[in-house]
């Protein structure tokens, strides 16, 4: 995927900055703590938006002497009905906002929950980009995981905010939101790894396969784009259960076969840029990253935390924080830092 090929996709603005702190999981806490009923947005949009209309006709049939008279001050009854509609328009809007809502908070579905839908059920909801919650289990994490070596399961990482890094004036850079270009696809799902914790909740972690890059592309505020491979490759973190860190690789968003504009690739394609004339010149300094493609993976830095643990099922949850670069053009550009952060969710086993 390309930047180019990005700016086909719709836009997709889902902000849930979740900042990794103590705060913040309590609120994933609390946020787990009621298992989330599915509902049909379907019915719920349609009974509102009946019910704004039986009010809007009632109070159009029944206007006072007051409105009636309105022709009298120089209001046009035309205008009056236009008013009335404009109210009716007003309410039903404001219905399919309340309706999206209700819908995204109907999206927060546990383990089990997931299980129990059909295809029809996920399909064109969103939900297949979304990670389970965990809606029991503990926040005293340390006293009830006990050490030992585990395996981690259908390890799923949702973000919630992109950010790029910036140059905000007089040489500060600063982390600015960004809108979403890609799709509902750049969850992580389905990795794996493993997992020793040892005395005193310490915890050593290594990811090791699973679905664990995505093509993802942001937009700044001032229109340009920047793409990305969001990805915890090869995750390798220690700390203990409230920040276990550690560094990841990032591929290179686009593979050696990958021809750019001119025909240049990493492994296939033209040396030099078509037309320029021989002799060396299209090795020149400037022209060197253009034309000596690199695939060369780079690193990144990621954070997380475990907010709640269920013994009884083996589920864990919590929040994430990782920095990456982004897209390099096969060598030709300086990457920018991407921060993302959102939830995880995942099933140890003890082996």
């Amino acid at each position: 995927m390309t930047a180019g090929v990005s700016a086909g996709y719709s836009t997709y603005g889902r902000k849930r900055s979740r900042r990794h702190t103590p705060a913040v999981m309590q609120q994933y806490t609390a946020f787990g703590s009621k298992p989330r009923r599915r509902c049909d947005i379907g019915t719920v949009s349609i009974a509102v938006n009946v019910a704004l209309v039986c009010i809007s006709a009632y109070a159009f049939l029944n206007m006072g002497s007051a409105d009636l008279a309105a022709p009298v001050r120089g209001v046009k009854p035309q205008h009056v009905r236009m008013r009335m509609a404009q109210h009716v328009a007003g309410g039903l809007a404001a219905a399919g906002v309340a309706s999206m809502a209700a819908f995204g908070g109907a999206n927060a579905l546990t383990f089990d929950e997931f299980q129990g839908l059909s295809y029809n059920d996920v399909k064109g909801s969103g939900m297949a980009n979304t990670c389970p919650v965990l809606a029991t289990g503990t926040s005293d994490v340390k006293s009830a995981l006990k050490p030992g070596n585990y395996k981690f399961d259908k390890f799923c990482i949702e973000p919630t905010s992109f950010q790029v890094k910036e140059d905000v004036g007089k040489g500060k850079k600063e982390f600015i939101d960004t809108k979403l270009m890609t799709r509902l696809t750049y969850t992580l799902d389905a990795m794996s790894g493993q997992m020793k914790v040892g005395s005193g909740g310490a915890i050593e972690f290594k990811e090791e396969d699973g679905i664990d890059y995505a093509p993802t592309t942001v937009q700044l505020p001032g229109g340009a784009r920047v793409p990305f491979l969001f990805t915890v490759k090869e995750l390798d973190a220690k700390g203990d259960v409230g920040a276990f860190s550690g560094d990841f690789a990032v591929p290179s968003y686009r593979g050696s076969s990958f021809l750019d504009p001119k025909g240049r690739g990493a492994s296939t394609g033209y040396d030099n840029a078509v037309a320029l004339p021989a002799g060396g010149a299209g090795d020149e300094e400037q022209l060197g990253k253009e034309n000596n493609k690199s695939i060369k993976p780079l690193s990144g830095k990621a954070v997380l935390s475990i907010a709640k643990y269920d013994p009884t099922t083996g589920e864990v949850a919590g929040v994430f924080q990782s920095v990456q670069p982004s897209d390099t053009d096969l060598g030709a550009k300086v990457p920018k830092d991407i921060k993302i952060q959102g939830l995880w969710y995942a099933q140890i086993q003890q082996s």
